[in-house]
């Protein structure tokens, strides 16, 4: 990174004296401030904990605008109180502009790295079997950034004149960079004393739901009807977002318009040739706060008389081989750019679904009706993770990343 911003001051200043005004020169005192300049950026950047430091997008904008800032009043403070200009006010704000994205490109590019070369973390579960039985299976089986040390019951953590410090030598043994506690391990205050202690060496306390959270971008079933109303909605909670939100949706919807007009043609003559019929497809879906309304689609599927079919999945049998087409292009989504006009989708959201999958799901799931207070999308984080829902089960699934979704609901997510 410090190689990269004394290249920024060189090459400005390089450019001032050759292009911009040929009668400065460089060397001597000016390099010698150049070299200061480029000094004072980089301890800047240190000073805000860059490039390693921040994790999230913002916290890297900020301390990348927070260096370049204090890199530029650091040196002309220096000019100021020694008399003498060293850097040209051309060097000083091109560098300013250009080293913000040079910082956050260091600063992303070590965030990769760092994930590329960290070994997983090594999580323990202190919990009931029921409440942990899934968050285990998920470890063995999904390819997530940890790995399952161990899963024991809350009574085996619990000190004895034997071991008076069970969990601490858990943790010791499994090398274990994270403790997962299910709600009876936080009820037990010889539990959460063992890992107080563990948090005090840098080993990371989570509780399940803060863990399916933040390593599994979702929330555990066990968990949705209990913290249902512990978390704000962007769309409910925050005028400023759903206005926003209004907006963008309004601005994608009319730019891909286009897009739309082009490709209903090619899809006309697809149908004539392998999927006759109808063009568009016509359905009721469930929006917000359970208003119901006419979704529109390119058909990809065969009438109604077909064949039956509870679900939808990606193999359905009624789906034609023109059909199956427009479903990996997605083409056949881009009539809901109409809904999104009308108010009825948003680009992001979570996916409406038929009444009578709602109401069979609402009976099976008392806390589904929560998807309902935000508009629906066209696309959302479910999609984006798992794809069509072809069971009850699915849904589920599908309804722990909605209220995810949910819970951190605001324009960069979407």
């Amino acid at each position: 990174m410090p190689l990269g911003i004394l290249g920024i001051v060189l090459a400005l200043s390089f450019i001032h004296a050759e292009i911009a005004v040929p009668a400065y020169r460089l060397g001597g005192r000016r390099l010698g401030g150049e070299l200061g300049y480029a000094a004072v950026l980089a301890v800047a950047a240190y000073a805000v904990g860059l490039p390693d430091v921040p994790r999230h997008r913002r916290q890297v904008i900020a301390a990348a605008l927070a260096a370049s800032m204090g890199g530029a009043v650091g040196i002309s403070l220096t000019q100021l109180a020694l008399g003498v200009v060293l850097i040209p006010r051309f060097v000083v704000f091109g560098t300013l502009a250009l080293s913000v994205p040079w910082f956050v490109l260091t600063a992303r590019l070590t965030t990769w790295g760092q994930l590329l070369a960290a070994q997983k973390d090594r999580i323990v579960v202190i919990g009931v079997e029921e409440s942990v039985a899934e968050l285990v299976a998920e470890l063995d089986s999904a390819p997530t950034r940890a790995v399952l040390a161990a899963a024991v019951e809350p009574g085996e953590m619990r000190p004895i004149p034997d071991e008076p410090a069970p969990l601490l030598a858990l943790a010791d043994t499994t090398e274990a960079s994270v403790i997962v506690l299910d709600r009876l391990a936080q009820m037990d205050q010889t539990i959460v004393d063992q890992a107080a202690l563990l948090h005090e060496t840098g080993v990371r306390i989570r509780t399940l739901s803060l863990f399916y959270d933040e390593w599994l971008n979702r929330l555990p079933v066990g968990e949705l009807e209990r913290v249902s109303l512990m978390f704000d909605i962007g769309e409910v909670h925050r005028q400023r977002y759903a206005r926003r939100k209004r907006l963008l949706d309004l601005l994608i919807a009319i730019a891909a318009l286009p897009a739309l007009v082009l490709l209903t043609p090619i899809v006309l003559l697809g149908n004539l040739v392998a999927n006759r019929g109808p063009l568009i497809f016509r359905q009721v879906r469930v929006g917000k706060g359970g208003e119901e309304f006419a979704i529109f689609k390119f058909r990809t599927m065969r009438g109604p008389g077909f064949g039956p079919g509870d679900w939808t999945g990606d193999e359905d049998a009624r789906i034609t081989s023109w059909g199956r087409v427009l479903r990996r292009t997605h083409v056949d989504e881009l009539p809901q750019l109409v809904n999104i006009i009308r108010g009825e989708l948003s680009v992001v959201g979570p996916r409406p679904e038929q009444p009578h999958y709602v109401a069979e799901l609402t009976h099976k799931l008392p806390f589904y009706d929560l998807r309902h207070l935000v508009q629906p999308g066209l696309t959302g984080w479910a999609q984006v993770n798992q794809g069509y829902a072809a069971s009850t089960a699915d849904a589920l699934e599908k309804l722990q990343y909605e209220f995810w979704y949910l819970r951190h609901q605001r324009m960069a997510v979407d």
